[in-house]
């Protein structure tokens, strides 16, 4: 009987291996799933997030001042719709701009302006080609697009100044801010990937309670285990001490 009690604690203790290595197997592919759902967030969240508080401010901004270029901390991010300053600056490119006094402005400086020959509304950003000074001493500035033939056609008032070109761009980034500014773009870039990020946050919580699951009922198997080996020793039978050689019982007295 010692011998069979002794031959069931190994199965369970090799069991116990068997279940702790599949639980660790187990434990590592979830955890590893976990880590890729989390980056994949991370990454949707630092692409999307910053450009859609851009977007909003620069909207909101515009609607409060329609006068004036927004801007997002006296940075004055704008979308280039041409090919003018080609190949410095791209059609579609998102460029950085921050403002300066006319007086600052110099020769070769690409600066950005409200266009004297628009609408009002406008906004071009050329080189500065000179400098000229009126009889009143208003400052104007001749400008170019570094693509175009020729100059353009009316000096540039100091009061049209908006800001100057940082050197700062994002390659096709202003196609992506004009396609979310649409009613498609904003289903695409902003409730899309809430949806994608909740969605994977919930798998990844789903998966960790399965795992706590996993974990209880194994740990409540173990604890099961146990409880039947202690049982199964105590149930069994004692056989009758067997009368030793040294001291033989007597049949009967003896002188």
């Amino acid at each position: 009987m010692t011998a069979g009690i002794k031959k069931g604690r190994m199965i369970m203790l090799e069991s116990k291996k068997r279940s702790n290595a599949a639980q660790g197997d187990a434990e590592s592919k979830t955890a590893t799933s976990s880590k890729t759902l989390t980056i994949i967030g991370i990454i949707l969240c630092v692409i999307l997030v910053p450009m859609l508080i851009i977007n909003c401010t620069l909207i909101l901004k515009s609607f409060i001042n329609e006068d004036e270029v927004p801007d997002v901390g006296g940075v004055l991010p704008m979308i280039v719709l041409t090919d003018s300053m080609y190949p410095d600056i791209k059609s579609g490119d998102l460029i950085f701009c921050r403002t300066l006094e006319p007086e600052e402005v110099e020769e070769g400086m690409v600066i950005s302006f409200f266009d004297p020959a628009g609408n009002g509304s406008a906004v071009v950003t050329h080189k500065v080609m000179e400098i000229m000074t009126d009889e009143d001493g208003s400052l104007s500035f001749r400008t170019k697009g570094i693509n175009n033939n020729t100059e353009d056609k009316l000096p540039v008032p100091a009061e049209n100044l908006v800001g100057y070109y940082s050197g700062f761009r994002i390659p096709l980034a202003g196609n992506v801010a004009l396609f979310m500014q649409t009613t498609l773009g904003l289903i695409v870039c902003v409730v899309v990937p809430f949806v994608i990020i909740v969605g994977l946050d919930l798998m990844r919580r789903n998966k960790n309670e399965k795992t706590q699951n996993q974990d209880v009922a194994a740990l409540m198997a173990e604890l099961e285990a146990l409880k039947a080996a202690q049982n199964a020793q105590q149930t069994v039978p004692t056989s009758p001490a067997e009368p030793s050689e040294e001291n033989p019982t007597p049949d009967g007295d003896q002188l």
